[in-house]
Formats: structure tokens, C-alpha cells, sequence
């Protein structure tokens, strides 16, 4: 049997951490069958109104930015204050460590520095960052043109969901999925589809991303002289999926082949106004899966929420609701990272559930 994956313990590269507040401080370990040294984290709140956070190890770990909000980068001195080899620490900001709050954090590991002068590569402007050829994910940080550019991610693999922030000015995220190329999400806001020249309506490479002269509000994605910060995943056989599909609005819902079994899912209607919801492993841990976090607000997360329900299966997964916002009869995007892939590199089978 031919290798299906490259990734036998998806642990290595993504993993999703819960942890109790105790407004002190205290060091969070992951529990993944492999050690875990982050390089991106992202981070809510589950009982509590706090806003999200995210963190990344090339702004520096005190530096803050919000899923949930277009403000500028924000240093935060005792929130996340270390990452470890397996490990991150966090100080008493009540938005990463407050008394009576439990937390969820979704890691991914970069890991591979980059480094590339403007005018190489293909990119027009320089780029500095973390990249990870094997799993498929990149921070990539650059300084704006205000013009039509293009910037190396060095990821070899052609990114389809990139998630875009000035961080310089409070200005909205962009985010580019491969499936509405010349449309822009923002990951803050519940907003339908835009048409905007952020992306240049263009397909990234494998190599190059496309920045327009974007100037809606200023420069979201290629301010000049601003920092920007993009954060860009791939899909890897058995790893990560990033896709679209149609609802039925039935609860018998469409069933969503990703090729391993899920521990993250995040869905977002490309059809209509909606909110960018959160599925993992950890909160709940069992099918149906009825919990749920927006990523683009700072209200507590959702439980027991049959009509936005779906199931966690050993190849992909099940809608289990009919709510408009994850499975009306419209269309998708999603966004899915493995707990255990459903065939290993040695031809096993993963448990069928």
C-alpha cells in the first residue's frame, strides 16, 4: 500500500491545550504523544465574555493580537510570557489566566526560520518569519509597499487559507481562501464574501503570495510602511485539509472527507453573513460535538448546541445540525487539522469510529 501520509503523529506539528485560570502564574504543558514547541497560539476564553488572543514567536510572545477584533498589536507583558519545548507559560492577564476561567489554545509548530531580501525568491518585498515545509504552516512577517507586490513564504506548497493583519493600525484581518480567490473574508467580522484587491484576486504559488494596492481602510494587507504579519496553512495528506463544501440543512448533515480524523474544524458560510466557528477534540472529547467557540467574538463558547453539532469520524466529518451558520443550503469553507490520519505512512488503518 502506497504511504498516504508523511505525518504519523499529527501531534508534532498542531495540538490544542485546555488549561484552568489561577490568575497567578503557571506553566501550561501540552499532552500530545509528541513534544510541542509552539510557534503560533491562539487562544480564548471559554466561560468568560474575554476577547481571543494570538500569539506568535516572531512578534515576540508579550506582543497580543485578536482574532476577535481589528485593533493594532498590543504588548502584553503577562499574558503568554515563554514558550517551551513543550510548554508555554502565562502570567495573571485576566484574558490568558483568571481565577474560575478555563482556557483552550490551539499550537501549531513552525519552526524553520526565514529570512529572504526583497528582490529574491521572487518576492518583490522582504520577508522575514517561521516555516514549516513538512506541515505545511508559515508566519510570515513583511513591511508594506502600498503598492502591487508579491512576498516569499518558502513553504513549497501552495498555501489555500491565509489569515492577513496590520498590526501597525486597527485595521481588519483579511483572509484568502482558496476557493474564493478573488473574494476577502474578515476573520474579525461575520461579513460575507468582499470583492477586494488584497490578494490581486490571484492565486498564491508555491513559492509567492500576490499583495494589491489594497488601500479599504488604509492598507489591511500591504500598508506602506507598515508590519504585517500572515499566517499561512497548506494542505498535507493526512494533516490538514482546507476545502469547501455545500450544506443541506438537514440534520443528517454532508459529511466532509478529510482524510484523517479532525481534531480542530473551523467553518465559515461563504454565502451570507456568519460567524467563524471553532470545533476541537478537547472540549467536549466525544461525539456529537456540540460545542463551539466564534472565533470573530468574545462571547463564552456555545455548548450543547445540537442544530451546530457534528461528529469527529476516523476520515473526516459529519454535520449533525441544520443551522445556517455550518450546514444551511449553502456554501463553505473549512479548515481542518488531525488528530491521527487515516492511514499511517505504513499502511495501517486508523480506528474507524
Amino acid at each position: 500500500m502506497a504511504a498516504y501520509t508523511t505525518i504519523d503523529d499529527p501531534s508534532a506539528f498542531f495540538q490544542c491545550t485546555l488549561y484552568a485560570g489561577n490568575n497567578g502564574t503557571q506553566t501550561i504543558t501540552h499532552g500530545g504523544n509528541s513534544d510541542l514547541q509552539a510557534n503560533f497560539i491562539w487562544g480564548k476564553a471559554r466561560n468568560d465574555t474575554a476577547h481571543s488572543f494570538i500569539i506568535d514567536s516572531i512578534r515576540g510572545v508579550a506582543q497580543r493580537l485578536r482574532s476577535s477584533g481589528d485593533e493594532k498589536q498590543a504588548t502584553v507583558s503577562t499574558g503568554i510570557t515563554a514558550i517551551g519545548s513543550d510548554s508555554f507559560a502565562v502570567g495573571n492577564d485576566g484574558d490568558f489566566n483568571d481565577t474560575g476561567i478555563n482556557y483552550v489554545t490551539w499550537n501549531w509548530k513552525a519552526g524553520t526560520a526565514l529570512d529572504n531580501s526583497a528582490g529574491t525568491n521572487g518576492g518583490s518585498i522582504a520577508t522575514t518569519g517561521s516555516i514549516n515545509t513538512t506541515s505545511g504552516f508559515g508566519i510570515v512577517k513583511y513591511e508594506g509597499s502600498g503598492a502591487n507586490a508579491t512576498i516569499y513564504h518558502g513553504l513549497g506548497k501552495i498555501p489555500r487559507l491565509i489569515m492577513t493583519k496590520n498590526i501597525d493600525q486597527d485595521f481588519h484581518w483579511s483572509v484568502y481562501t482558496f476557493d474564493i480567490n478573488t473574494k476577502i473574508l474578515r476573520l474579525n467580522g461575520t461579513n460575507a464574501p468582499a470583492t477586494e484587491t488584497a490578494f490581486q484576486s490571484t492565486h498564491p504559488t508555491a513559492t509567492v503570495q500576490s499583495l494589491g494596492d489594497h488601500n479599504q481602510n488604509n492598507g489591511a494587507t500591504d500598508g506602506s510602511s507598515d508590519t504585517h504579519i500572515s499566517y499561512m496553512f497548506c494542505d498535507v495528506q493526512g494533516f490538514s485539509k482546507i476545502g469547501s463544501y455545500t450544506g443541506n440543512s438537514n440534520a443528517d448533515g454532508e459529511f466532509i472527507y478529510t482524510g484523517f480524523e479532525p481534531a480542530f474544524v473551523m467553518t465559515k458560510s461563504t454565502a451570507s453573513t456568519s460567524n467563524w466557528e471553532i470545533k476541537d477534540n478537547k472540549r467536549l472529547g466525544y461525539n456529537v460535538i456540540d460545542t463551539y467557540i466564534k472565533a470573530n467574538a468574545n462571547a463564552a463558547e456555545d455548548t450543547g448546541v445540537d442544530s451546530h453539532a457534528m461528529d469527529f469520524l476516523s476520515n473526516g466529518f459529519k454535520h449533525r445540525g441544520n443551522n445556517d451558520e455550518v450546514n444551511g443550503t449553502e456554501s463553505y469553507i473549512y479548515m481542518a487539522f488531525a488528530k491521527s490520519p487515516f492511514v499511517t505512512s505504513g499502511g495501517v488503518p486508523n480506528t474507524a469510529k
